[in-house]
């Protein structure tokens, strides 16, 4: 598997008008097309990219901070999940609605989400 790059990272925030106010104005994201999930939230933009992803109404989980995961551009679907089977790293395979994109989430050592994110062309991994 290769890295190909950062793809956003997800504030979750109580007040997601206010949250969408200050990416607009002070650091100038603008909000873009999201999509279309079941729970509350944005994607807020840089030039044409999502770099930001905000979640609405879900508050931090027990010992963890606003920031709820970290997303990377990847490639090699198969090789990445064999990899992850091979070293016993549990993980979630999805695909994103709306755009068929490829996810797998699983969590660092020290407990970090990780997201993967892989092109809907991917053929599915072996066995699903």
């Amino acid at each position: 598997m290769a890295i190909e790059g950062l793809n956003h990272f997800t504030v979750l925030t109580e007040d997601l008008d206010a949250s969408v106010e200050f990416y607009q104005s002070v650091l100038g994201l603008t909000p873009g097309w999201r999509p279309p999930f079941a729970f509350p939230g944005a994607w807020l933009y840089c030039g044409t990219l999502p770099v930001l992803h905000l979640i609405a109404g879900r508050g931090a989980p027990d010992g963890q901070g606003i920031i709820d995961h970290v997303a990377f551009n990847a490639a090699d679907l198969r090789e990445t999940i064999s990899i992850l089977k091979s070293r016993g790293v549990g993980y979630t395979l999805r695909r994103q609605p709306g755009t068929g994109e490829w996810q797998v989430f699983c969590h660092d050592p020290s407990g970090a989400r990780v997201e993967l994110d892989f092109s809907s062309a991917e053929p599915p991994p072996e066995g699903g």
